[in-house]
C-alpha cells in the first residue's frame, strides 16, 4: 500500500467520524438524546451499526464528540499563539478558559440537553481529558528550557484542574436547568475554569524560574 493510499484511507476514516458525530448531535437535538439509537445515527451517516461501533462506543460519546471536536488541538494552538510577553501560566490559563468558554460550544439548546441528561453529563465530563503529551510539548515550545518531566507533571495538573472545574460546573448548571429550564450563563464556566487553574500558576512560574538558572 502506497503512502497516497494510506493518506486516502485516513481521510475517509476521518470523514466518517465527522459524519457520525454530526449526525448524532443533529438527531439528539431534533428528537432528544434518549430517542436516538445507534442504528439511527449509522443510517443517517450512510454506514452500518457495526461501522459506527468502530468509531464510538455509545451514542453519548458521539454526541459529545461533535460538541468538543478539535478542542484539544485548539487549546495547544492557542497556547502557542499567545503573545510572548505574557507569562507561561497566563498563556495556559487564558487559552484553556477561552476554549471551554467558547460560545460555539455553549449554544443554549446543546447545553440544556447536556445538563438535563445524566448520561451526557458524564460523557461530557469524561471528554475534558487533555492529553498530557501534546500539552507538555506546547509548554516546552513556549519555555524551551523547562525539564520535559516537569512539563508533563504540569500538563497532568492542568488536566486534573480542568476536570474538577467541569464536574463542578456541570453539577451546578444541572440543578439550575432541571429546576428552571434555563442554563447558567457561559461566563460561569470561564470563572470556574480560571479558579481551578489559578492555583497551578506558582508551579508554572517556579518551573520557568528554575529552568532559567545556570546549569
Amino acid at each position: 500500500m502506497t503512502e497516497d493510499d494510506i493518506g486516502l484511507r485516513e481521510r475517509k476514516k476521518q470523514a466518517t467520524r465527522v459524519a457520525l458525530r454530526d449526525a448524532a448531535l443533529r438527531l439528539a437535538l431534533e428528537r432528544g438524546p434518549d430517542n436516538v439509537r445507534v442504528h439511527d445515527i449509522a443510517e443517517a451517516s450512510g454506514v452500518s451499526p457495526r461501522t459506527y461501533n468502530n468509531y464510538f462506543s455509545s451514542r453519548e460519546q458521539a454526541i459529545v464528540a461533535a460538541i468538543t471536536a478539535d478542542r484539544e488541538q485548539r487549546i495547544v494552538t492557542a497556547i502557542a499563539t499567545r503573545p510572548d510577553e505574557i507569562s507561561l501560566s497566563e498563556a495556559v490559563i487564558s487559552a484553556i478558559v477561552e476554549q471551554y468558554a467558547d460560545p460555539g460550544d455553549q449554544a443554549r439548546d446543546v447545553l440544556l440537553m447536556i445538563t438535563t441528561s445524566p448520561a451526557l453529563r458524564e460523557s461530557y465530563a469524561d471528554s475534558v481529558a487533555i492529553s498530557e503529551r501534546p500539552l507538555a510539548d506546547a509548554l516546552i515550545e513556549r519555555a524551551p528550557d523547562i525539564d520535559p518531566l516537569t512539563a508533563r507533571v504540569l500538563a497532568a495538573g492542568v488536566g486534573a484542574a480542568a476536570r474538577v472545574a467541569i464536574h463542578d460546573w456541570l453539577t451546578s448548571v444541572a440543578v439550575s436547568a432541571s429546576s428552571t429550564g434555563f442554563v447558567v450563563p457561559a461566563g460561569s464556566l470561564a470563572e470556574r475554569m480560571r479558579a481551578a487553574l489559578l492555583p497551578l500558576a506558582p508551579a508554572f512560574e517556579a518551573a520557568v524560574k528554575r529552568a532559567s538558572l545556570p546549569h
